[in-house]
């Protein structure tokens, strides 16, 4: 049986690489508080929204212009029962020119629906993804917190 995760694509009329500079650029679209580094393998960092997240990630794929994995090494969900609940999970970001324009496929690999936070999550990850990165992307702006 296939697992589900949540996945996300978009189209952007920018370079690979300018796609990949974004991502990596974390507090420039994760809204939250973002601490570490993200721009080479190897690196770390956490996010944290007071109250409500705390992930800590390990950047394990760092291809530029084509691919950046971040596995989740700890994590803490106020939101859920099971608080754990991303730890050994997989943030993907894979990148591929199409014609003119770069895809960016998204997967939180390992959130399958079975997990509690899944529609919330599900949909932060839409928002962040559809909204915020995608707006670093286009503007190479920093991106306001979409929830305030």
């Amino acid at each position: 049986m296939k697992k589900l995760n949540i996945e996300i694509s978009m189209l952007v009329n920018k370079t690979p690489q300018e796609a990949f500079e974004a991502i990596n650029n974390v507090e420039g679209w994760w809204s939250g508080d973002v601490v570490g580094e993200s721009g080479r393998q190897g690196d770390e960092f956490t996010y944290t929204v007071p109250g409500a997240h705390f992930s800590k990630q390990v950047v394990t794929t760092f291809v530029p212009s084509r691919k950046i994995v971040w596995h989740v090494t700890d994590a803490l969900l106020s939101f859920v029962a099971n608080k754990s609940e991303w730890v050994g999970t997989d943030i993907v970001f894979e990148i591929e020119k199409k014609g003119n324009k770069t895809e960016v496929f998204f997967k939180h690999e390992g959130l399958d629906p079975k997990c509690e936070c899944y529609n919330s999550c599900s949909s932060a990850w839409h928002t962040l993804i559809n909204k915020n990165l995608r707006q670093l992307i286009v503007t190479g702006k920093k991106q306001p917190s979409p929830w305030t």
